[in-house]
């Protein structure tokens, strides 16, 4: 599912932005950079987190998220320079498990994972 495209901008530096909604008609949103995401080689998002509280209590509640990432340094369509993806899935929360501790180890920080299985990931630019 995830194009050549999407697994080059993911390996440059960008934001992140990661959109969740609980139950109320108000969005929260949050952003990490491109540099602390990992993808699995099922194709879900991994992403070291310590804190994201309000993200953590609306997925408890509503599992959608949305995210948006990019970067100036990979060469979008018709030859724009920078392009990015909005990426839709389902998420959950982790603080233990294989992959867990594996982040830990690079990411000293983290207190949970954020772990997102992509529905859809479209490029923008």
């Amino acid at each position: 599912m995830l194009s050549e495209k999407f697994i080059e901008v993911s390996k440059n530096e960008g934001v992140v932005s990661i959109t969740s909604w609980g139950s109320g008609d108000q969005p929260n949103v949050r952003c990490t950079w491109n540099s602390y995401i990992r993808i699995t080689e099922d194709e879900r998002i991994l992403i070291p987190i310590a804190g994201f509280t309000s993200t953590q209590n609306d997925v408890s509640k509503n599992d959608k998220v949305i995210l948006t990432l990019g970067s100036r340094e990979v060469e979008g369509f018709n030859n724009y320079q920078g392009t990015g993806f909005l990426v839709e899935g389902k998420a959950r929360f982790t603080d233990c498990g294989p992959e867990f501790e594996q982040m830990k180890k690079e990411y000293s920080f983290i207190n949970k994972l954020l772990e997102i299985t992509i529905e859809s990931a479209k490029q923008l630019l």
